[in-house]
């Protein structure tokens, strides 16, 4: 079936299958190949979700540096594929923004209670949304801080170590933040990283860890683990974790777990209160387009809103807000999530989130996920179609993809590891023809096809460049 639905063949796009097949009958469907660029063609004039690209505003070519004006049309925008690093802005920000700041300028001080955008209560419209992409319910959630901030102030409730079970189990390529936090946490409460700090490695020659593999070392370790920290979506190699199975098993062994959903929110559907998860935190500016550096979310399960035995750092707006300002000094904490904010919200953060929460509410994930599975599908199957080993030949450059092949142990992004190529040459290459990819160094390339502002056009113009820069001179 067609993005749209206006074709009926084999609905082959849900996460438990492969995508390949389903593209194949798409384009028999269509009359053309998949490697065709009419079948991209057909696939972004049937896109459900085609709406919303307009909804983002996208850099021009003469404004990105690197860009070749020979080869290119600088007003033309640039191709993106690095929504897993930074989203684009939804259009609406900038309005956004201008109505704070025409608030803040009319009314001062009066602006925390009055106005269009009442100072004091701007995250509000932020927390349901936050709650149905999460799959958390409104108390559940607090939008507050950045990520790594929230992960200290989770694990101020639910790292509580001892002499027996003081160990913090994360995978060894987590994100360098999630480690570092971590470690300090660990010493902060007088242990020792080399020994409280659990790294699990995948097996020998593959890429990702095995669901299996955690679920045996919660069952075996259970009695020394204090808490279980792991990604929802692998930010290097874009595994997707099997989120409901692992914190069951974290939970029928007691064991705490929280998430860090960095690269999970907005990418992959969640359910955080359905599986049990303890807490999560995650930023909003990668899949989430909110802005470099702004506002985070953290969730707290309901199961642990009435525990008032568990340590917290608390500030003034953790205070109920009925009772805030009679400002006696004796704390009357908010219920549920809100108990841990420690400031007041920042309006100039909260209203660039709104912006993107609203396209979310209305796109909503489980269409994104439709149109995601397909486009990594359409990658994945143009790439081993061209680049792998057994196409390329032994002489030529070759690309091995280190994201799980099952729709539904990936998102977004994959995770392209190059041989026998010069990744500095291809990302120089790829500018000066605008698009912007991410390369780590020595050999890795990360490519994020978002459904929201990304279309299969832009995925076949990838593939036709890359084998134009990869094909040899002589």
């Amino acid at each position: 079936m067609l993005p749209d639905g206006t074709m009926t063949v084999s609905d082959d796009t849900s996460p438990s299958t492969k995508g390949g097949q389903s593209l194949v009958d798409i384009a028999e469907e269509l009359g053309c190949f998949v490697t065709d660029l009419e079948f991209a063609l057909q696939m972004d004039h049937h896109d459900p979700l085609k709406e919303f690209r307009s909804q983002f505003c996208y850099p021009k070519l003469k404004d990105i540096p690197g860009v070749d004006p020979t080869v290119v049309n600088p007003d033309d925008e640039i191709i993106y594929f690095c929504s897993h690093s930074l989203g684009l802005p939804p259009v609406k920000v900038k309005s956004n923004l201008d109505l704070f700041v025409d608030s803040w300028a009319k009314l001062g001080v009066i602006g925390h209670e009055n106005g269009p955008v009442p100072f004091a209560h701007c995250d509000e419209p932020c927390i349901k949304p936050s709650a149905r992409l999460v799959g958390a319910l409104p108390s559940e959630v607090a939008i507050t801080n950045g990520l790594t901030v929230n992960i200290h102030l989770a694990m101020v409730s639910f790292y509580q170590p001892t002499p027996t079970r003081n160990k913090i189990v994360l995978e060894a390529k987590s994100f360098p933040s999630d480690h570092y936090a971590v470690e300090s946490q660990i010493r902060f409460h007088g242990y020792d990283p080399a020994t409280s700090m659990v790294l699990l490695e995948p097996r020998e020659g593959e890429h990702g860890l095995r669901t299996h593999d955690i679920v045996k070392f919660i069952g075996e370790h259970a009695d020394s683990i204090a808490l279980l920290f792991l990604p929802g979506v692998q930010y290097y190699t874009g595994q997707v974790f099997d989120m409901e199975v692992i914190t069951k098993a974290a939970n029928d062994k007691e064991v705490c777990i929280g998430w860090d959903l960095a690269h999970a929110a907005g990418n992959v559907e969640i359910s955080l209160h359905d599986w049990g998860a303890d807490f999560a935190c995650w930023c909003t500016y990668k899949y989430m387009n909110s802005g470099p550096g702004c506002v985070a979310g953290l969730f707290i399960h309901e199961k642990h809103h009435n525990n008032h035995s568990l340590p917290r750092f608390v500030g003034w707006w953790g205070h109920n807000p009925e009772t805030r300002f009679n400002m006696d000094n004796v704390l009357d904490l908010s219920p549920g999530a809100a108990g841990y904010i420690i400031s007041n919200p920042p309006p100039a953060l909260t209203l660039c989130l709104q912006a993107s929460l609203e396209i979310f509410d209305r796109a909503t994930m489980p269409a994104l996920r439709k149109k995601s599975v397909l486009m990594t599908a359409y990658m994945e199957f143009l790439l081993t179609q061209y680049f792998s080993k057994e196409t390329a030949g032994d002489d030529s450059p070759s690309i091995t993809i280190a994201t799980p092949s099952d729709p539904g142990c990936r998102g977004n992004m994959l995770c392209l590891m190059f041989s026998g190529a010069d990744l500095t040459y291809i990302q120089t290459e790829m500018t000066q023809l605008g698009m912007v990819v991410d390369v780590r160094m020595p050999n890795v390339m990360r490519i994020s096809t978002n459904p929201l502002i990304n279309k299969f056009q832009e995925i076949y113009s990838f593939i036709h460049n890359l084998k134009t820069i990869l094909k040899p001179t002589n």
